[in-house]
């Protein structure tokens, strides 16, 4: 079924949901503005401006569901931003407020963590500007109704994630990680760049309303193309391989940053942008598609892989959060039923994934900043809520029966096997490896010995960081049975991605579900005897050869080095060369005998009435000379 047409005619709140984006970025106007007179309350005014968005998303959200299914597709103009290419409006569907709702709601409990996270950093002022200004570029991606404006709000999102990766900027690792990320992530942003001038060159227009309803006029070559560009921007948004290489480093920035980052906005962009374009361009059956199922099971498992073999709490959950999205790319390369298990899981994850990364900097917040799991143990009872909230958010990404990761991932892992078993299998075996990692975090983290050095003194974070994280473990716990059962995101997400008539139904008890159970508990068993019982030494052992792989990150920056950093220095020192040599050594020769020969013809110039008669007696000799001789022949 394809997608319901898109109508014009916005009314209530709809007509002005233009403030999503408005109200962020008014913050964010105001506090960088502003400057230091506004430090004392521009924490506060961050919180309300995400707050305040929030309250008009959920409010676009009631407003739509009074809506007939067919007309749950509106478009609301805005300006004619490029007349005759593009005029800037925004979609409001079933997909495109999903992440709205997630993007507000997630991102405002993230504003409220920061309030008491960066309690004691004297930027706090900036840091909430950038949140605002990062909240604000996600929604207009996510809203917009072409790719032009999809395109601009994905440099806001990139330019952002630069300021916030590096907020610290004093740290030279830090400057470097928000350099790394925003050099990886404009190679991404190239091929999505040349997809949109193919998209207007094939069609005419970039609207989505224009371009995808024509998309079966096009030769399934230029479909594949654009399908494939657009996963070359996917890869670089959402951390896929090969562009994976940024995310880690990312960890860099304050845990807050990680936690809107990794959970409810950068990396899920990838995601919206595959699925928004998957009824024109990701069909499920073409060579596209194909693409993208191959490149999300080869990051979920090179994710979970990762996540193994580092003892910094962040960069573990990092390699899960591209384990992660590697399942929801999985996911949106398996057509319209994949679609909707992607976007399902996307929603779950961006609980349960901020909670552990709120959690893990709620026990940096307890442990002077040490990110260092080693120099961690017996937790539990000195950080009892960080404690159970974390427990919460393990226990759904590894999917225990009931939480939500048991819906989405398990849902997702059987369309995978439906459509192609080896595909199948080898998400089944992600999630085993996700029980082991996972786990050696929580056991590592707050079981066993105290491991922390004697001046450090463990202690619950304060309530303003406490409360964002009951709240998200409370979603963690059940948002994924209201999502799946009863089939309610699928008939919700229809009308925007043309899901079929008949919807299949999740399975709570499955052969593959059984299997899959059965390999996570294996893994967290593994877990259990290696991190749980026996002694955790303080210094990391030198390992096995596949450790290390794991702990240089399966050497992706040391192939980046190979393959195009070291080509790139030699290139650049033969262009030096040529240029010392060849450009400048044939100008400066040229210019060398210029001057070498006005030097010598100079000392004719004697000055010498003399000499100047002796060239011309000279001169006529040698002409009357001429005329002889030519004369006697």
């Amino acid at each position: 079924m394809e997608p319901a047409e898109i109508l014009s005619n916005p009314g209530g709140v709809i007509g002005v949901s233009w403030l999503m984006i408005a109200l962020p970025l008014l913050g964010a106007a105001v506090l960088l503005l502003g400057g230091r007179r506004t430090d004392k309350w521009g924490h506060f005014l961050g919180v309300l401006m995400a707050l305040a968005s929030f309250v008009v998303a959920a409010l676009v959200f009631f407003q739509m569901l009074g809506f007939a299914p067919a007309e749950r597709r509106v478009s609301v103009p805005l300006y004619a931003f490029i007349p005759g290419v593009a005029d800037l409006g925004l979609l409001i569907d079933p997909l495109s407020i999903s992440f709205a709702l997630l993007i507000t709601g997630v991102g405002s409990l993230i504003h409220i963590y920061s309030i008491g996270y960066m309690s004691h950093d004297t930027d706090r002022r900036r840091f909430f500007a950038y949140l605002n200004l990062f909240v604000a570029a996600m929604l207009l991606l996510v809203l917009a109704d072409n790719y032009v404006a999809l395109f601009i709000g994905w440099e806001g999102v990139g330019l952002a994630s630069y300021l916030l990766i590096g907020f610290w900027q004093f740290k030279p690792s830090a400057a470097t990680a928000a350099k790394k990320a925003f050099v990886v992530n404009r190679v991404g942003d190239f091929g999505l760049l040349i997809a949109i001038f193919i998209v207007f060159t094939t069609f005419g227009s970039v609207a989505f309303g224009e371009v995808f309803p024509k998309a079966g006029e096009a030769s399934q070559g230029t479909l594949t193309a654009i399908g494939l560009l657009l996963l070359l921007g996917a890869c670089g948004k959402s951390a896929q391989l090969p562009l994976q290489s940024w995310l880690l480093d990312a960890m860099e920035g304050p845990t807050p940053v990680s936690a809107l980052i990794h959970a409810a906005t950068m990396v899920t962009a990838g995601v919206y942008l595959v699925v928004r374009s998957g009824a024109a361009f990701f069909p499920g059956d073409g060579t596209a598609s194909l693409v993208v199922t191959i490149v999300g099971v080869a990051t979920l498992l090179a994710g979970a892989i990762i996540g193994t073999a580092k003892d910094d709490i962040k960069k573990a959950l990092a390699g899960s959060t591209m384990s992660q999205i590697g399942y929801m790319m999985l996911a949106a390369g398996l057509g319209p039923v994949g679609y909707a298990f992607a976007i399902a899981h996307l929603i779950t994850h961006g609980f349960f994934k901020a909670n552990l990364f709120l959690g893990a900097g709620s026990v940096m917040h307890g442990m002077n900043d040490q990110v260092d799991m080693r120099r961690y143990g017996g937790l539990r009872t000195l950080m009892p809520v960080t404690f159970i909230t974390f427990l919460v958010g393990y226990l759904a990404i590894i999917g225990f029966p009931l939480l939500s990761g048991y819906f989405t991932k398990d849902g997702i892992i059987e369309t995978a096997m439906e459509h192609n078993a080896i595909l199948g299998w080898l998400a089944v075996a992600g999630a085993g490896i996700t029980g082991f990692y996972m786990s050696r975090v929580v056991f590592m983290t707050f079981f066993g010995e105290r491991r922390w050095d004697k001046d450090v003194h463990p202690h619950e974070s304060p309530a303003v960081m406490t409360w964002p994280l009951i709240v998200l473990a409370a979603g963690s716990a059940v948002l994924g049975a209201y999502l799946v059962l009863s089939n309610r995101l699928m008939v919700f997400l229809g009308p925007a991605v043309g899901l079929p008539e008949e919807l299949p139904a999740f399975h709570v008890v499955s052969p593959v579900g059984l299997a899959t159970l059965a390999l996570v508990a294996a893994g967290a068993g593994y877990a259990w005897l290696k991190y749980g019982r026996q002694e955790v030494p303080v210094v990391a052992p030198r390992g096995s050869f596949l450790t290390t792989f794991a702990r240089r990150d399966l050497y992706g920056d040391a192939l980046n080095e190979a393959l195009f950093m070291r080509p790139g220095q030699w290139l650049t020192r033969l262009a030096v060369w040529f240029d010392n040599r060849g450009v400048d050594g044939l100008v400066n020769g040229l210019a060398a005998t210029i001057g070498g020969t006005s030097g010598r013809l100079r000392r004719i110039q004697t000055g010498y009435v003399r000499s100047y008669a002796l060239s011309i007696f000279v001169g006529a000799a040698i002409l009357a000379g001429a005329w002889f001789v030519v004369g006697t022949l």
